[in-house]
């Protein structure tokens, strides 16, 4: 189908159909986007940010790109890490201000390099982003239902939302900065993006570029806007209110979304990477953002599946694909893995790609580097299923396409 001709023939009226039926040939937007250590090699567009206004994407466009949240926000613990501030094995009570333990192993410390590589323990079956602006995190974590009572903290991987909040608070403890100011001083900002965590932190041209998220069926999921920042960034306290400025920093780190709110466009997103594949140094001006040590121990694999040692797949979502996980580093997963029952490679060569996937709210999203030939590619994907699917590795066969390059 011609969209751009049959719009010019009956005008912007026949979008809403135009997108409806497209949709059965793909995503309602997608943008792939290729680059090595120096710069952006190749950018492929297609589809609109926001059907209602007949908007096309842009890849300057920022999207909500879900769980690659904790890959960004990985970066900056471990600038807090390079600062003293943070101690990868300490326990995180020291920073929390009170005992975070799983009440079935109340001997075993809970450390951060056990949060960010998803085997602290915790679970998502209490929720992880429910706690409105006057929530305390704490009590979620109160909840006998946010813990594993059968594997003790450091023998068993659960990809666990929850986990990335607990890290935001000790975060916001240490600094007291809220999250997402933090993270505009210790990653956005000398990344040279216009990236925020929720949409309080963005400038409001930012926030006009908003990429509308849309389920399979083209209605609208999450960042509809209407071309301005929403009148509230956050979940509302209990009363309806929304005045950020009463909020303390360090009683709720779900807040700003650290598992999964961060709006970014994929030129800022490749921004990200190309960082990486240079050892923590900034393709922008040269400058180092993280030292090579940091960069590395990211991506060094902290858990690999066995067959019984952690679960393949995220319980908190449909997307109950075996395989997709088996191996972790901090923060980042790694591709590729040689066995029995991992299906982790939509690239199909091998190569132990790091990086994160993101699925939420209509959007399928990735982002890889490989190390060895110093390239990376982002994508996302507008107006997908919950499920990934049709592809012969767990993820779906649109990101396989992409990874090739179509």
């Amino acid at each position: 189908m011609n969209i751009g001709r049959l719009l010019s023939a009956c005008g912007v009226s026949c979008l809403l159909l135009v997108s409806a039926a497209a949709r059965a040939d793909g995503p309602v937007a997608s943008v792939r986007v290729a680059f090595d250590r120096d710069g952006i090699t190749s950018i492929q567009t297609d589809g609109f940010a926001d059907k209602a206004i007949a908007r096309r994407i842009n890849a300057d466009d920022p999207v909500r790109v879900a769980s690659i949240s904790k890959l960004v926000t990985m970066i900056g613990v471990m600038r807090l890490v390079e600062a003293g501030k943070l101690e990868l094995d300490a326990d995180v009570s020291m920073y929390l201000g009170f005992k975070l333990r799983n009440p079935a192993f109340p001997d075993a410390p809970i450390s951060l390099r056990l949060l960010v590589s998803h085997r602290s323990s915790l679970t998502d079956a209490a929720g992880y982003w429910q706690t409105p602006l006057d929530g305390r995190l704490r009590d979620t974590l109160a909840d006998p239902r946010a813990w594993d009572p059968e594997h003790a903290p450091g023998t068993y991987f659960r990809y666990t939302n929850l986990n990335f909040p607990v890290v935001a608070q000790v975060m916001e403890r240490v600094t007291g900065e809220r999250f997402d100011r933090l993270m505009q001083r210790l990653v956005l900002k000398p990344l040279g993006t216009g990236a925020c965590f929720g949409w309080a932190a963005c400038d409001q041209a930012a926030a006009a570029r908003a990429v509308v998220l849309y389920d399979t069926g083209g209605r609208p999921l999450m960042d509809d806007n209407h071309g301005r920042r929403p009148d509230c960034a956050v979940r509302s306290a209990r009363d309806g209110s929304c005045d950020l400025s009463r909020y303390h920093p360090g009683e709720n780190g779900a807040l700003f979304g650290p598992q999964g709110g961060l709006r970014i466009s994929a030129l800022d997103l490749a921004r990200v990477g190309m960082m990486l594949l240079g050892d923590g140094r900034l393709a922008l001006n040269g400058e180092r953002l993280l030292t090579p040590e940091s960069a590395h121990a990211m991506a060094t694999p902290t858990w690999q599946y066995d067959g019984r040692n952690g679960l393949t797949f995220e319980e908190d979502s449909d997307d109950h694909q075996p395989g997709f996980f088996c191996r972790w580093g901090m923060g980042m997963q790694i591709l590729a893995t040689h066995a029995e029952g991992c299906r982790d490679d939509p690239f199909a060569d091998g190569i132990a790609r790091i990086g994160h996937s993101g699925t939420a709210y209509g959007v399928q999203a990735g982002i890889w580097l490989d190390r060895g030939h110093g390239s990376g590619v982002v994508w996302f994907a507008t107006g997908m299923p919950e499920k990934r699917s049709d592809g012969r590795s767990a993820f779906s066969a649109v990101e396989e396409k992409f990874a090739v390059g179509k």
